[in-house]
């Protein structure tokens, strides 16, 4: 996220003609897409690390 925070600050002159209601270097604005974007990394690393979790290793290794 660091990287990315990164390089958005380096191309918001680019973009600044792009956004409306909202300053190119605005904190509120990358503070809450990186919250957001960490919440879904979350969210999609736990779904399926659950589920794995769930089934027994010897059923599965088994099946092979």
């Amino acid at each position: 996220m660091l990287i990315g925070v990164t390089g958005a600050l380096a191309v918001n002159r680019l973009l600044a003609g792009l956004l409306f209601d909202v300053r190119p270097e605005d904190p509120l604005a990358f503070a809450s897409v990186a919250a957001v974007l960490g919440f879904v990394a979350l969210v999609a690393c736990y779904l399926p690390a659950r589920r794995a979790a769930s089934v027994d290793p010897l059923v599965t290794l088994r099946s092979q």
